[in-house]
């Protein structure tokens, strides 16, 4: 009797292991923020609510038009105009590029990669190099415009930045970034597409068109054109109306470790070391630049702009940096954390795979921008 006691338990040790291996980056963040809790006492407003709202209203729409078969429709749009895989990725790449410049690149993310992720289920192609272009491509053509992206969004009006005076700044290491990104998209393989797709009805187009409604409303909220209170009361109304189960089925694993990482980086934010170490850094452009960069890396780029606008008047390295190093760790920009999430659930034992990749990529991108830019200084 105490042996089958002793076998259940292990069995259940094994279990929550094998949950926390699959999903590496929530236990990582949610393990990392409860230490620095010990550190920092955490405070309710390290939570960005509206990003939270934001998070939460997206997921459910994007996921009632993936089950009313919109996006299936989309997908299969997309192939019957593609004669090969690179073509398919091409698109998609570029779907999530020009979008985030005007919907945010974790909009842009929330949106196109489960398209991604539809389109490999229907033709088997590995699009997971794909779906990391798409986060890149995300964090890119974000950067080119205010809107694009939270901390220029921050840095565009805490400073009074003229509109073309951001765009000047921006506009070379951005095209920069366009080049390698066609490079590394040519580079993608080109396999022919052999197959035969049905065409799509959906399911019920007076609820799809409820929908893009409301991911219309949801959108305006995140550029302020609404309260995120009326449209997360929109969005929970229409589930529940129309389909309760998507309450249920959203990633709430994303929410949390979204959650996470506010709480650890508000209480490293708000550690006196941390602001005696920045402050004593930022001596010049080139010492902005690379110190943006770095912080960026470990508690990601908006929550790094903020801290470093208090310590410098030099907004042109500043924004060059923060934008640059959303590259790099999969932290770097929490857009990339979401495209990751989305992969996962579909296929979790490439995790680790599709991590390593992650990161060589990133890090190819975050080097060459760089340095890039730090020969412009040097000029």
């Amino acid at each position: 009797m105490q042996e089958n006691v002793d076998i259940q338990r292990k069995h259940r040790i094994t279990i929550n292991l094998g949950f926390m291996k699959k999903d590496m980056v929530f236990t990582l963040s949610f393990l990392l923020a409860l230490a620095s809790c010990f550190v920092q006492m955490p405070r309710l407003e390290y939570i960005n609510l509206n990003v939270m709202v934001s998070l939460f209203n997206l997921m459910i729409a994007i996921k009632a038009l993936e089950e009313l078969k919109v996006l299936d429709k989309f997908a299969i749009s997309i192939l019957n105009k593609s004669k090969n895989s690179r073509t398919v990725s091409s698109i998609l790449i570029i779907l999530c590029f020009v979008s985030s410049m005007f919907v945010t690149n974790d909009v842009a993310l929330l949106t196109f990669v489960p398209l991604t992720v539809i389109i490999n289920k229907k033709t088997g192609i590995s699009l997971g190099e794909t779906i990391i272009l798409q986060t890149i491509a995300a964090n890119i053509g974000s950067s080119l415009t205010p809107m694009g992206n939270p901390q220029n969004l921050f840095l565009f009006s805490h400073y009074a930045i003229k509109p073309l005076d951001f765009f000047v700044t921006v506009l070379f290491i951005s095209a920069v970034g366009i080049g390698m990104l066609i490079l590394f998209t040519l580079k993608l393989p080109k396999s022919e597409l052999e197959v035969e797709l049905p065409t799509i009805k959906i399911a019920n187009r007076k609820e799809a068109w409820i929908w893009a409604i409301l991911l219309a409303v949801i959108i305006a909220s995140i550029f302020g054109l609404i309260s995120h209170a009326l449209s997360f009361f929109l969005t929970v109304m229409a589930a529940i109306i129309l389909n309760r189960q998507l309450l249920l089925k959203i990633d709430y694993m994303l929410l949390v470790t979204f959650i996470s990482f506010f709480i650890l980086i508000g209480n490293l934010s708000s550690l006196l070391a941390v602001h005696t170490v920045v402050s004593a850094g930022l001596e010049d452009s080139t010492s902005v630049f690379f110190s943006s960069i770095v912080l960026s890396q470990l508690v990601s780029n908006v929550p790094a702009s903020i801290l470093l606008a208090n310590f410098t008047a030099d907004w042109q390295p500043l924004l060059l940096g923060v934008n640059v190093g959303g590259l790099g760790t999969i932290i770097a920009s929490l857009a990339s954390v979401i495209s990751y999430k989305l992969f996962i659930q579909t296929k979790p034992q490439e995790s680790k795979k599709y991590l390593v990749k992650f990161s060589i990529y990133n890090i190819a991108f975050l080097i060459i921008l760089a340095g890039f830019q730090f020969a412009i200084f040097l000029i």
